[in-house]
């Protein structure tokens, strides 16, 4: 068995954990057809009814999908995405699942990505992810900093954890495949963040310099910062929403400038402007921007999670 064919069977029969005569949609643009295709054909060797939906890639991350295409993962069981722009943050996404579909979104996923990130030792990144989760889950405030000069702090009061582990068999599961984080919707945020990672520009030798008040992104100078407020706020002023608050956990992911996997790379954060609404927040927009922060310091009510890039939370 191929890697890839190997990850594949992965995120069919263990992440999801699909059975014989469930109902299967594999969403795909035309970027994506081929890991969709693999994806469909593993879910019928697993006895499942799979259908593959092709659509036209999305504008942005966060953008809805056709009707037909909500409609269907409303109606399914189980929903695999690995689509060019992601669903993760979309109204369609969280219907499915509070209808009890459960199912992963696979944004910007290559071949080559998800044979070497899925082929991490599970059981090790899924209790990394749930003590980052529990962390998030218990604090009221954290604070993030890193040699570049970042200096971001949130408030957490209200909100959840949420751990990004793999495990998506139970009814109305969800999660980021491949895998490999624990998040929260921050409620509130104040600060600077310095970074060369941002989505959906990719890794810039200039970093880009973000400034965030009252939870929000007011400015954004350097590299690939003045384009990313221009496409937060095209969608308005609730696009600048600080959204998110992530640690990667995952050791087999690399900076590549493809948030998908720089997002999981262990020892890493990232935040994201946008929509919160699927993930605990209350904003619902049709974007979701993150941005990486490397050799990142994060403490949660004091307590230490990352030290300069390096995972201590015990």
């Amino acid at each position: 068995m191929t890697e890839l064919a190997a990850a594949v069977r992965t995120v069919v029969r263990r992440c999801l954990g699909v059975q014989p005569g469930e109902d299967v949609v594999v969403v795909v643009d035309p970027a994506t057809r081929a890991i969709g295709d693999a994806l469909r054909e593993e879910a019928a060797a697993a006895g499942a009814d799979a259908v593959l939906m092709i659509m036209d890639e999305r504008a942005t991350d966060g953008t809805e999908p056709p009707r037909t295409v909500a409609a269907a993962l409303e109606a399914c069981e189980v929903f695999i995405a690995p689509t060019s722009r992601s669903l993760s943050h979309t109204s369609a996404r969280k219907r499915a699942t509070d209808h009890g579909a459960r199912g992963a979104t696979m944004p910007g996923v290559t071949e080559d990505m998800l044979a070497r990130v899925m082929s991490v030792d599970f059981d090790t990144m899924a209790t990394r992810s749930k003590a980052v989760a529990a962390a998030l889950d218990a604090a009221t405030s954290a604070r993030v900093t890193c040699p570049r000069g970042t200096d971001l702090r949130l408030a957490l009061d209200g909100r959840a954890g949420i751990s990004d582990d793999g495990e998506l068999t139970a009814r109305g599961a969800f999660g980021n495949l491949p895998c490999g984080e624990g998040f929260i919707a921050p409620a509130f945020g104040e600060g600077t963040v310095v970074t060369s990672s941002l989505a959906p520009f990719g890794i810039s030798e200039e970093p880009a310099e973000l400034t965030v008040a009252e939870g929000r992104l007011i400015a954004a100078e350097g590299g690939f910062g003045p384009r990313l407020i221009e496409l937060l706020l095209s969608q308005g002023e609730l696009g600048t929403n600080l959204a998110e608050l992530g640690v990667g956990t995952n050791d087999m992911a690399r900076l590549t400038g493809n948030i998908l996997e720089d997002e999981k790379i262990l020892g890493t954060v990232h935040v994201a402007f946008g929509a919160s609404a699927g993930i605990g927040g209350n904003v619902s927009v049709p974007i979701h921007l993150d941005v990486v922060i490397a050799d990142a310091t994060l403490e949660v009510d004091g307590q230490a999670v990352l030290d300069h890039g390096r995972y201590v939370l015990e």
